[in-house]
């Protein structure tokens, strides 16, 4: 069974940094300083695990603009399984009392996103070399 929580440990931390550093370090060539950076203690960190292993994680943080949703990844291996949809809904309902939830979508993810009612913002930008799309989610009433 998938559950998805909130990181509570150092060793589901280093499990989350672990995923990230496979799939935007050693995947999509970023750089260790742009994916580990300055707002790693200031953000909220989720995981995904199935029976005891991590899957996937993300991260929110509040900013100027509202809550930003990042560092969504998920193994290559479990990535039709519907790890990155339960992350997403576990954030969407922790902040369900939140007006502004916004994240910077990698081009390839826009339709991902546009499921759960994100919509494009603004144009097409670059963050690590890799193509990407302000989102905001729009709530259901």
């Amino acid at each position: 069974m998938l559950i998805v929580k909130y990181i509570e440990t150092e060793n589901e931390y280093r499990s989350a940094l672990a995923i990230r550093k496979e799939v935007f370090i050693e995947e999509q060539h970023v750089s260790r300083d742009e994916e580990i950076d300055e707002y790693e203690d200031s953000s909220t960190h989720i995981i995904a695990l199935k029976g005891g292993q991590a899957l996937g994680t993300a991260r929110w943080r509040f900013t100027d603009e509202g809550v930003k949703l990042e560092r969504f990844a998920v193994l290559k291996s479990f990535r039709e399984d519907g790890v990155g949809s339960a992350l997403l809904k576990f954030a969407l309902d922790e902040l369900r009392e939140e007006s502004n939830i916004y994240l910077f979508a990698q081009k390839q993810v826009i339709p991902f996103y546009e499921k759960f009612n994100f919509i494009s913002v603004g144009n097409i930008f670059y963050e690590a070399s890799i193509p990407h799309q302000k989102m905001v989610y729009r709530k259901l009433d």
